[in-house]
């Protein structure tokens, strides 16, 4: 024990994510941040060499981002995430574990919608995706101006539910860090 941990602390800390898991949230929530970030920015750029190039970026990135949640995903069902500390799982209310479990699953399913969803626009647009610029993706649906122009409201109305829900989720950890004070951040936390 760590001279510097309170024994009462240390033996009621919540278990920790395994490393696999911590890496990889933390890996799509860098992504996630970026891609949102990138999308806002390009939209707003005239058309030019630049905007197509982001555009570009955000396909790939996008691509890569389907590839980390599907590991992530895979992970997750592979090895059982660890229980709620057992002193919050019994005064936690029940509508904040629904809450809790709920905001997970919708998470989950985004990650997968949002980049599916602008999969599908880019090829009912007509612009294969081509990543990094060595391999074209197969067309996920037709080449369709109907369809695209259907989806595009879809892909971002997607995103913007994802990035709501990942500030509700970061609201959360830090309301149980700074105001329960249940240690409930450090199971996700980088640093034992």
């Amino acid at each position: 024990m760590n001279i510097s941990t309170p024994p009462d602390f240390a033996a009621n800390a919540p278990a920790r994510y395994s490393s696999t898991a911590i890496v990889l949230h933390w890996l799509l929530a860098l992504a996630l941040a970026g891609m949102l970030g990138m999308g806002l920015y390009m939209t707003g750029l005239p058309f030019s060499p630049q905007r197509l190039k982001l555009y570009n970026w955000h396909k790939w990135a996008g691509v890569a981002v389907l590839a980390l949640s599907l590991l992530r995903l895979l992970w997750r069902l592979t090895h059982r995430p660890p229980a709620l500390p057992v002193a919050m799982a019994q005064t936690m209310p029940g509508w904040q574990k629904a809450a809790h479990h709920g905001m997970h699953h919708l998470l989950y399913v985004l990650f997968f919608a949002v980049p599916l969803i602008g999969w599908a626009y880019s090829s009912a647009a007509g612009f294969p995706i081509v990543f990094l610029g060595l391999w074209q993706l197969p067309d996920f649906v037709p080449v369709s101006k109907a369809l695209a122009a259907s989806l595009k409201p879809w892909h971002q109305i997607s995103a913007y539910t994802l990035a709501a829900l990942a500030l509700l989720h970061v609201a959360a950890a830090l309301k149980h860090q700074w105001i329960d004070r249940d240690g409930l951040l450090t199971r996700m936390s980088l640093r034992n």
